[in-house]
């Protein structure tokens, strides 16, 4: 799992940069073979583990690739109370309960995803998602919904030039912008100085049923859709889950943002089996790979998924646990400071002088919100807003 292990932890290296590089020395002579299966195996696995891992910097260090971004918000507010490691819990026990709803649910989304789509697979269906999903954003913003509307249209004319621009890889700059290095130089500017962080444990998160049944509830509701819809991805899906069973309190987004994410992933691999659709880069890299994807291969990936999820739980627990007894002995602005510099070399060399533009302008809008204390989810409009106007036009 060191591989797996490797791009959690690294801030910046997508699982998808992993993947399509693994299909890349397989070459074209690995499609339909045995060693395709193998592969298929592996990047489910590191798909899945990534997905747990990725909280620890998410929530420890403000560094977020695409999925995990919306994890900065509320870990980071635990992290300052000296409960990093109770959020990291809170994210991968969701994760964990996205594993059993996975295994539970692929019968029932093989059965029936044909249709479903067919129905959903229209611009005026998608439109009214997209549109629903944006008006709960405003609706449940506290503080002042103009700015929020506001900042979700200047974030989706960010998102509209930085899908534009030719980048190769046009969401590392922009979601690095707005919630990582945002978040680095709050800390930076402000010197914080960590309080010694507390471990918790499974037995001690304190999460209702109630609370958790809310949860469960709002996976099923976005994630079947975000995994075949296209332009909707595991953020926009816990956005959409949050809004429609009301605001969720911090413990419950964090459960919320573990299962979407592994469900999405999850789903992908079966959506790719249904109807040969993908909506994560590790499912396309999958589909590359086969013709047709067998039952019986798919059941393999399932299975390895259930397995390699377990395993990242108690990996990540560890990793958050070790990252939880020594993180308050560093000095965290300067640790901001390193951070912020390895995602401003990530992003040149990925995206080029262009990408650090787009990484300067989303790390202001970035802070514009928590200068003004509105929600950072709203910064989604650099998603949401170009994918509306691709429908409306």
């Amino acid at each position: 799992m060191y591989p797996q292990t490797f791009t959690g932890l690294a801030p910046g290296i997508h699982i998808n940069l992993v993947a399509f590089f693994l299909l890349g020395l397989a070459g074209s002579y690995a499609i339909n073979s045995p060693i395709a299966l193998a592969l298929a195996v592996f990047i489910a696995a590191m798909s899945i583990t990534h997905i747990f891992v990725d909280f620890v910097p998410s929530i420890y260090l403000g560094a977020p690739d695409e999925d995990s971004a919306l994890s900065v918000l509320p870990g980071h507010e635990m992290l300052i109370k000296g409960k990093a490691h109770e959020a990291v819990l809170l994210s991968i026990s969701g994760g964990l309960a996205g594993i059993f709803l996975l295994i539970l649910l692929s019968p029932v989304f093989i059965l029936f995803l044909p249709g479903i789509f067919n129905l959903f697979n229209q611009k005026f269906v998608m439109l009214i998602v997209l549109l629903v999903t944006s008006f709960f954003l405003f609706y449940f913003e506290k503080k002042s919904r103009s700015w929020a509307i506001i900042l979700f249209i200047l974030a989706g004319l960010l998102g509209i030039a930085s899908l534009n621009l030719n980048l190769k890889e046009p969401l590392l700059p922009l979601f690095t912008g707005l919630f990582g290095a945002s978040s680095l130089v709050t800390s930076i500017t402000k010197k914080k100085k960590l309080p010694e962080q507390k471990t918790s444990s499974f037995k001690k998160l304190k999460v209702k049923k109630k609370s958790f049944l809310r949860v469960i509830f709002a996976s099923l509701i976005a994630s079947p859709f975000c995994s075949f819809l296209p332009s909707l991805g595991n953020s926009q899906a816990a956005i959409l889950g949050s809004e429609v069973t009301g605001d969720l309190n911090r413990k419950e987004f964090l459960i919320l943002l573990g299962t979407v994410n592994v469900l999405v992933m999850g789903l992908s691999f079966v959506t790719l089996y249904s109807i040969n659709k993908s909506r994560t880069g590790s499912a396309v890299a999958i589909g590359k790979l086969f013709q047709i994807i067998p039952l019986n291969y798919l059941i393999i990936i399932l299975f390895t998924i259930l397995i390699s999820g377990i395993a990242a739980f108690f990996l990540t627990n560890f990793l958050a646990k070790n990252f939880s007894k020594r993180i308050s002995k560093i000095n965290y602005s300067k640790l901001s400071f390193g951070v912020l510099i390895i995602l401003v070399l990530i992003t040149l060399f990925f995206s080029g002088i262009l990408g650090f533009l787009v990484f300067i302008v989303s790390a202001c809008l970035g802070l514009v919100c928590i200068f003004l204390n509105i929600r950072r989810t709203h910064l989604m409009g650099c998603l949401l807003l170009p994918t509306i106007l691709y429908y409306l036009l």
